[in-house]
């Protein structure tokens, strides 16, 4: 099991130079600089002053060894468009996109497991068919489209929820959180169920399709024959193999939903990363580009290490071929 982490960690550390290569060519090759942070009366001397205190006179190999040792230590430069240390806008965006993202996990799998349990169980049930249909409209519905609609059932006719922002905040340290607010829940409610929807209905057909895979199966036979209950069955055995596909899925969508929380930010204007990136998007803001880059590849590669783990955790013929092969 060791031996597999360790290799499995080399693997990541491998993905994630690579991706600081792709970033360093983004910031480095991807405009001038100097064009994004002089004004437009800004003289040519100040403009060469501006273009070796960047370093950008500097030999490609220094550049590249410089970049990597800055962003080792979460130093990406300073924005062209906001004027602040880079490091500094991502602290101050990143407790609102983790705590959407993990709200919108939570609901994902919270009520995506056992729909997909229950329709697996009770495939011919009325209720089962009721919940397939559903689940159609939210794997074919875009997330901007969900949004509106949820803004304009919940906000503007019902008044219900707020449209837009991150209600109040209360500072824990550096961490600024909604958690621990009425207006702050109030205001993750809509963005949390537009960014886990699509995640929920995943989780649910999966569940469901292994669930029935399992369950078709000889020793979930011999388990009848033996006279388990229908509890047993299901939960105890059934389940349990149905872990493997459904942990790796749900890894997968879980770092999705960090990454791609852009659209659904956009749409409810929350303060995260996802609008940052829409903003320096907007405004050529290279530093900014590259980070979040840098940041959502790290969340990928670490959220997989750890379905990795989990996944050899729970079939153990998957340490034994890892032992194998070393």
């Amino acid at each position: 099991m060791l031996a597999f982490s360790i290799r499995r960690m080399i693997e990541a550390w491998v993905v994630m130079l690579i991706v600081a290569l792709l970033a360093f060519v983004l910031f480095r090759y991807v405009g001038n600089p100097v064009d994004q942070m002089a004004g437009q009366y800004t003289s040519l001397a100040d403009r060469e002053l501006m273009h070796k205190q960047l370093g950008l006179d500097d030999p490609i190999l220094v550049q590249i060894a410089r970049f990597l040792w800055n962003a080792l230590h979460l130093d990406f430069g300073i924005s062209y468009h906001f004027r602040e240390p880079v490091s500094q806008l991502l602290m101050k965006r990143g407790p609102a996109t983790l705590e959407l993202s993990f709200a919108a996990s939570l609901f994902a799998i919270a009520v995506g497991i056992p729909l997909g349990v229950f329709t697996g169980i009770y495939k011919d049930s009325l209720w089962s068919k009721f919940f397939l249909g559903v689940s159609l409209i939210g794997v074919s519905l875009p997330t901007f489209l969900i949004g509106v609609l949820l803004i304009f059932a919940f906000s503007v006719e019902l008044h219900w929820l707020p449209s837009y922002g991150r209600g109040d905040t209360v500072a824990l340290g550096l961490w600024q959180t909604g958690f621990l607010t009425a207006s702050g829940l109030r205001a993750l409610i809509l963005p949390s169920i537009t960014l886990g929807l699509f995640q929920l209905t995943l989780i649910a057909r999966l569940v469901r399709s292994e669930m029935l895979e399992v369950l078709r199966t000889d020793f979930i036979r011999f388990a009848r024959a033996r006279g388990l209950s229908e509890r047993a069955i299901n939960f105890n055995h059934a389940l349990k193999n149905t872990l493997i596909p459904v942990i790796t899925i749900t890894g997968l969508q879980i770092g999705s939903i960090i990454a791609f929380a852009v659209i659904t930010e956009t749409v409810f204007q929350w303060p995260g990363m996802g609008l940052l990136f829409i903003t320096a998007v907007q405004s050529a803001d290279i530093p900014v580009m590259a980070a979040y880059l840098i940041l959502v590849s790290l969340m990928f590669v670490t959220i997989n290490f750890i379905v990795d783990v989990l996944y050899a955790f729970v079939d153990p013929r998957i340490r034994l071929h890892a032992m194998s092969a070393t």
